[in-house]
C-alpha cells in the first residue's frame, strides 16, 4: 500500500498530514497526487467522500511554498460550488498548511465585502470562492485574476447542476491560458465534458469508482409510503421517518434528513423539535451565520438531526454521520448518491433510508438504474389506520354525524387555523346547544309577493 511519504510531498505537508492521523492515501490522491505536482492537468473523476479535496489541496500546498503574492492577484484560485464546500476547502488548507506560511482568503456570500477587500488587497495565495461572490468582486475593481497559476474546479457535477457553468466559462477566461487546472467531479455529464475538452489540456485523467456509484460500506433501503390521502402525504411520511428514527435507537447517533424542497426542510424540522427531537434546518435561505452555527453544532455534536436541502449535500465534512434519510426521492438521480454519501465514509458502515410516495416511483426507478442495484424495500413501520366497519342502513335521525379526521397540526402555521367549533368562516360565533328553526318567512312576507299577477300588472 502506498505511504504519503511517497508521493514526494513536502516535508511541512508530510508532518500536518501525520498529524491529521492519516498515512495511506485513497485511490483518488494517490492517482491525482502525483501529475498534480508534475504540473499537468488533472481531471478526477470519484464519488463523494473518497478524499477528493486533499487531492488538490496537498498538491497545491506543496507548489505554493514558493513564491508570494501581490496584493489583489491571488496565486491560486479554487471554485466551489456552496459556501459550506468552500469552507470545507478552507479548513482543509488550515489543517494541512499550518507549517507552511501561506496566506488565503474565502469569498462567499452573506459576508461582509469590505472584510474580504481587506484581505485580497493584503495579496493570498489561495483564494477559496463561489463563482457568484468571485465575479462580484472582479466587476468591483477589486480583484485581478491575470497572475492565476492553478485554478481548481471542485464538485464540477453540482456547478452544472445550479447553473453556474457560464460563470465558469467565463472565470476560465480570465485566467492566464498557461494556468494548471485541476478539475474534479463526480460524475461526467456531457456538459462537463464539453468543457474539460475545451479548458484542459492533455490532462490525466483519474477515475477511481464507477461513475454515480455508492459505497459499499452504506446500508441502503427504501419504504414505499402510500397515503391515504393526498392532503395528507406529507403528514404520514413525517410519522414513517420519526418511526425508522425510533426503530434505528441508539444506533442513530446523528442523521441528515434531505428534502427536495427549502419549505419541506422547514416544516420537517420543527416537526421534529415538536416531537422532542434534537433537530434543526439548514438551507440557501438560512442567513450564513445561522447556517455556520448550526453546521458548527452539528459537527460538534451538539445537534443530532440536521435537516437539509441539497446545499449541503456536498459541503459537510462530518466523518461519523451514521444516517442518511431522505425525506423526498431527489428529482436527480445523481444526487442520491451524494446525499447517501454524507454516511459510510472513510471506510466506516453507515445506513440510508429513502421514503418513497407514489409520485416518487418513477425517479425512484431512475436511481435504482444509476446505481445499478436493487435498494431493499423496508416495511413500513406505521401501520395503516384500520376502516371503519360498514354500518347497517337507518332513519337519519339516527345517523350520527363522524367527526372530521383531525389534522396533524405539529407543522401548520397558526395563520388560517380555524377552530374546531365552526367549519366556516362566521359560523360558529353565536351557536346555542338547541337548533334554529326557520319554516317559510313568517310575519316578514313582503306586500308585493302576495298580490296577483294581475294586480302586479296593474300597478
Amino acid at each position: 500500500m502506498t505511504k504519503f511519504s511517497e508521493l514526494n510531498l513536502s516535508p511541512k505537508v508530510l508532518k500536518a498530514i501525520d498529524e491529521a492521523g492519516y498515512e495511506s492515501p485513497t485511490p483518488i490522491q494517490e492517482g491525482a497526487i502525483p501529475p498534480a505536482l508534475e504540473g499537468r492537468d488533472v481531471l478526477g473523476i470519484a464519488q463523494t467522500g473518497t478524499g477528493k479535496t486533499a487531492s488538490f489541496t496537498l498538491p497545491m500546498i506543496t507548489a505554493l511554498a514558493r513564491g508570494r503574492a501581490r496584493a489583489r492577484m491571488p496565486r491560486s484560485l479554487v471554485l466551489a460550488p456552496t459556501r459550506e464546500l468552500a469552507a470545507q476547502v478552507a479548513e482543509n488548507f488550515d489543517q494541512y498548511a499550518k507549517y507552511v506560511k501561506l496566506s488565503k482568503a474565502l469569498l462567499i456570500g452573506g459576508v461582509s465585502f469590505k472584510e474580504q477587500d481587506l484581505l485580497i488587497d493584503k495579496g493570498v495565495d489561495v483564494l477559496i470562492a463561489t463563482p457568484g461572490r468571485l465575479l462580484d468582486h472582479f466587476e468591483r475593481g477589486k480583484l485581478i485574476l491575470s497572475d492565476v497559476k492553478v485554478m481548481v474546479v471542485d464538485e464540477a457535477d453540482r456547478m452544472l447542476d445550479m447553473g453556474f457553468i457560464p460563470d465558469i466559462e467565463r472565470i476560465f477566461g480570465l485566467t492566464p491560458f498557461t494556468r494548471q487546472t485541476l478539475f474534479f467531479s463526480a460524475t461526467m455529464a456531457p456538459e462537463i465534458e464539453r468543457i474539460t475538452n475545451t479548458f484542459l489540456s492533455n490532462p490525466a485523467r483519474v477515475e477511481v469508482a464507477r461513475q454515480a456509484t455508492a459505497s459499499e460500506t452504506i446500508e441502503q433501503g427504501v419504504v414505499m409510503v402510500k397515503p391515504s390521502r393526498r392532503d395528507r402525504e406529507g403528514t404520514e411520511k413525517r410519522k414513517v421517518l420519526r418511526a425508522i428514527i425510533d426503530g434505528e435507537g441508539e444506533a442513530c447517533s446523528n442523521a441528515i434528513i434531505f428534502c427536495n424542497r427549502k419549505t419541506d426542510v422547514d416544516i420537517v424540522a420543527k416537526s421534529l423539535k415538536k416531537y422532542g427531537y434534537n433537530a434543526a434546518p439548514i438551507h440557501g435561505d438560512l442567513d450564513q451565520s445561522q447556517r455556520t452555527r448550526t453546521l458548527e453544532s452539528f459537527r460538534e455534536g451538539a445537534l443530532r438531526i440536521l435537516v437539509a436541502s441539497d446545499v449541503a449535500a456536498r459541503g459537510l465534512d462530518v466523518p461519523s454521520v451514521s444516517h442518511v434519510f431522505n425525506f423526498d426521492v431527489p428529482g436527480h438521480a445523481e444526487d442520491y448518491v451524494h446525499r447517501i454519501g454524507r454516511t459510510g465514509r472513510a471506510g466506516r458502515e453507515g445506513k440510508a433510508f429513502t421514503i418513497c410516495a407514489p409520485r416518487d416511483e418513477k425517479n425512484f426507478a431512475a436511481v435504482e438504474a444509476l446505481i445499478q442495484k436493487e435498494i431493499p424495500r423496508v416495511e413500513n413501520p406505521v401501520k395503516p389506520a384500520e376502516k371503519p366497519e360498514k354500518r347497517a342502513a337507518a332513519e337519519p335521525a339516527e345517523i350520527e354525524a363522524a367527526p372530521a379526521p383531525e389534522a396533524d397540526t405539529d407543522d401548520m402555521p397558526q395563520r388560517g387555523r380555524r377552530s374546531r367549533g365552526g367549519r366556516g368562516r362566521g359560523r360558529g360565533r353565536d351557536r346555542d346547544d338547541a337548533p334554529i328553526n326557520v319554516v317559510g318567512m313568517g310575519d316578514h312576507l313582503p306586500s308585493f309577493i302576495a298580490l296577483s299577477f294581475e294586480e302586479r300588472q296593474a300597478g
